[in-house]
């Protein structure tokens, strides 16, 4: 009678242990196939560069200052912020325009929500996509004339009240 309680304990506990692992390993087993096509490895991620510095004006006063790369061309631009798992609250990149026109992004490879603000030729924000989509191929536009573009960290625009009607300077 004991050694087939022993048994039945053994054979509880690898039942346990086995839900556990599994319970565990699930966010990893389920992950999509376009969700693992989008991911670049950790190794791979491209890392944050200081290029320059933005800084945010509310009613002519110096506000905020974050750190930016700064994407002037077509291929930087085309790049932006994909494959990045991660980028500090206190950076986010600078796009710059040849001139002000409607501009459209998108999310795709960017596997961490961001904001968007959109910036005219006289570097007032014209508006703002806030908590964008990760993955996402659908058009976020601007909201008029843009000939900058900020991108930053979801969340970042209204943990620091940055609004449509504030300034940029670069």
């Amino acid at each position: 009678m004991r050694n087939r309680q022993s048994i039945f304990a053994y054979i509880l506990l690898g039942v346990f242990l086995l839900g556990g692992a599994a319970y565990l390993l699930a966010p990893y087993l389920n992950k999509s196939k376009v969700e693992t096509e989008n991911s670049a490895p950790a190794a791979n991620a491209p890392t944050f560069v200081k290029e320059g510095e933005v800084t945010f004006w509310k009613n002519g006063q110096k506000y905020k200052t974050i750190d930016v790369e700064i994407a002037e061309n077509e291929n930087e631009r085309a790049k932006g912020l994909m494959y990045r798992p991660y980028i500090p609250d206190s950076v986010g990149m600078l796009f710059i325009f040849e001139k002000s026109e409607p501009q459209s992004f998108w999310m795709h490879n960017t596997s961490i929500p961001l904001d968007i603000i959109y910036v005219d030729e006289n570097k007032k924000i014209i508006s703002i996509a806030a908590n964008t989509k990760p993955y996402s191929d659908e058009g976020i536009p601007s909201l008029g004339n843009a000939q900058y573009v900020v991108e930053v960290n979801a969340g970042f625009s209204e943990r620091n009240n940055i609004k449509t009607g504030d300034a940029i300077s670069f």
